[in-house]
């Protein structure tokens, strides 16, 4: 998937007698790669041979994108040397087997290429491979100094990689590769070093790879996959030097993720260093090309002045750094991260729901309140409370029949510095008389449908529709508000619309929906399931079904006094 452009710096390691056979001079094929490096020449690999393949063959396998390769060293062997042999030609001084995803394949136990083909065994298709690049060279005129690498990807570095790495030095005890390349590597586990350790006992040349960026591990169209790290990578590179490895890579990422890779890991190791960043990826439409990247975008790892954040340069993660601009809303306010008031919930408190949230939302963003006097009817942690007092209200009084509740709603006035505008009180709904009317209320109450054969295991009443305490608060309305006031109540779709208008309308009042969320099932509403299905039955009420999963709507009414009535 990549084109491989290397420059390689510094020393390589000490070439095994049995990995190349000599060139001039005696110098062997991998012997030549460490003399190009050491006297700091660009050492040039080939491009990604499963993506070619697709251009020579003029179709796309219908394979999984790291097994592409591997059917044709079996079914179409003179396309992969076609495909070997440009590379020669061009002068490349690295050609890669076509075997990337071998250790993939050979995963679990299983051999998953093989059973619709004729009959072969892994390690001869790996031994093919090798002779298919070798062919290459031989053809293309520089069998001497063209260098062949075992490229295989990190899945070797797995409980069965381990095996198969085992059967590899015996499968190229005749006609080894000249090194073997472990690309796209990610994760430094515990396990790495140990399948470091086997590659080297093949007493073989080893080259790593890594799918890297200063941000951590790097996807090939430059999302994030972990990370930041610190220096745990540069430390595992240095600890790659100790163990004998030959050179170390970034490879499988878009071109402006490499920047400062090189200049970075070499303050932590001396080793050989490449980098070969993709130049574009494979689309259901064909093949992307990275837009605007010529040689020197490329090739440049140049060392940047700090961790870069703009232009084409990879995006910071880093939370100290502020962005130039900000998300803000109509009023201008930022809106990331959201400024929700800080919140802790006590023991036996209700968790304010989605229904809540959505309410909260609401008094956020039309900053309702301000100058006015509020009544939060059904508290719970005080999140309403809070916000209303945050937007400015003259006075917020608060109520519910949990005395948890007040005492937490008290203290979270407290912790966001608006106490001494905050009351509350402990109040059961049914018996409480209002001692003024108010210019808004706020209510999140609780709407479930209750089978009344069920045994009662809370302070709530039994409610077969799930309307009790929404339609008792609707009455108390001309008491509590005032004439020219709003009251925003939420109300789930799965109590019914026809009594709430039925309601209001007898009462002298209207209601429009302002807002609405969709939220699935909580446990809650799972276990009252059957009881919601006979209301339904019953009413008007409904829920949606997504698939297996059910979905009910939450409505925010806004309720006011119709025009030419009065309490």
């Amino acid at each position: 998937m990549s084109t491989h452009l290397t420059r390689i710096e510094g020393l390589g390691g000490s070439p095994s007698p049995a990995a190349s056979s000599p060139d001039r001079a005696g110098e062997t094929r991998y012997e030549r790669l460490t003399r190009l490096i050491a006297t700091d020449r660009t050492v040039i690999m080939d491009g990604a041979t499963g993506t070619e393949l697709i251009r020579v063959a003029g179709e796309r396998p219908e394979l999984e994108e790291h097994l592409w390769g591997l059917t044709a060293i079996i079914e179409s062997p003179a396309d992969v040397k076609a495909v070997h042999r440009r590379y020669v030609e061009v002068g490349c001084d690295l050609i890669c087997t076509d075997t990337w995803g071998l250790a993939t394949a050979l995963r679990d136990g299983q051999a998953r290429l093989w059973e619709t083909s004729e009959p072969v065994h892994w390690m001869d298709v790996a031994r093919r491979a090798v002779r298919l690049a070798r062919e290459a060279a031989e053809e293309g005129g520089r069998a001497g100094e063209v260098a062949v690498a075992f490229s295989i990807n990190g899945d070797v570095d797995t409980p069965d990689g381990r095996e198969t790495i085992r059967l590899l030095a015996r499968g190229f005890e005749q006609d080894p590769p000249d090194l073997i390349l472990v690309e796209t590597l990610t994760l430094v586990r515990s396990s790495t070093y140990a399948t470091v350790e086997a590659l080297l006992d093949t007493g073989l040349p080893v080259w790593l790879s890594f799918r890297r960026c200063r941000h951590g591990v790097c996807g090939i169209y430059g999302e994030h996959w972990g990370g930041p790290e610190g220096d745990a990578f540069g430390r595992a590179a240095r600890r790659f030097e100790e163990m004998g490895i030959g050179a170390l890579a970034i490879n499988c990422l878009p071109p402006d993720h490499v920047t400062g890779m090189l200049a970075w890991l070499r303050d932590f190791t001396d080793l050989p260093l490449g980098v070969y960043p993709n130049l574009g990826y494979l689309s259901a439409d064909g093949w992307r090309r990275e837009a605007g990247v010529g040689a020197a975008e490329y090739a440049g790892h140049a060392r940047p002045d700090a961790l870069p954040d703009e232009g084409v340069q990879p995006i910071s993660l880093d939370s100290r750094r502020r962005p130039a601009e900000r998300w803000t809303d109509a009023r201008g306010r930022r809106m990331y991260p959201l400024d929700l008031p800080d919140i802790t919930l006590e023991p036996g408190v209700f968790v304010p729901t989605q229904g809540s949230l959505m309410v909260w939302k609401y008094l956020y963003e039309e900053a309702l309140g301000a100058h006015q006097r509020c009544l939060d009817i059904g508290c719970g942690s005080g999140l309403l409370t809070v916000q209303l007092a945050r937007n400015g209200a003259a006075h917020v009084h608060a109520i519910d029949i949990s005395s948890a509740a007040i005492k937490n709603t008290l203290t979270n006035a407290f912790r966001n510095g608006v106490a001494d505008r905050v009351t509350a009180a402990v109040q059961d709904l049914y018996p409480w008389v209002p001692e003024e009317r108010y210019d808004v209320i706020v209510a999140s109450l609780y709407q479930t449908p209750v089978d009344p054969f069920e045994p009662v295991v809370s302070h709530r009443p039994l409610d077969y529709w799930g309307r009790s305490l929404i339609d008792h608060l609707m009455r108390m309305l001309p008491d509590a508000l005032a004439d020219d006031g709003t009251a925003y109540v939420m109300q789930l779709s799965i109590i019914g619309e026809r009594r709430t208008t039925q309601l209001l309308e007898r009462l002298g009042y209207q209601a429009r929906v302002v807002d609405f969320a969709l939220f699935e099932f909580t446990e809650l509403f799972k276990d009252a399931r059957d009881q919601i299905a006979r209301v339904e039955e019953l009413s008007d009420a409904y829920h949606l079904k997504l698939g297996a999963t059910d979905v009910m709507a939450a409505y925010l009414l806004e309720i006011t006094r119709k025009e030419g009535t009065t309490a």
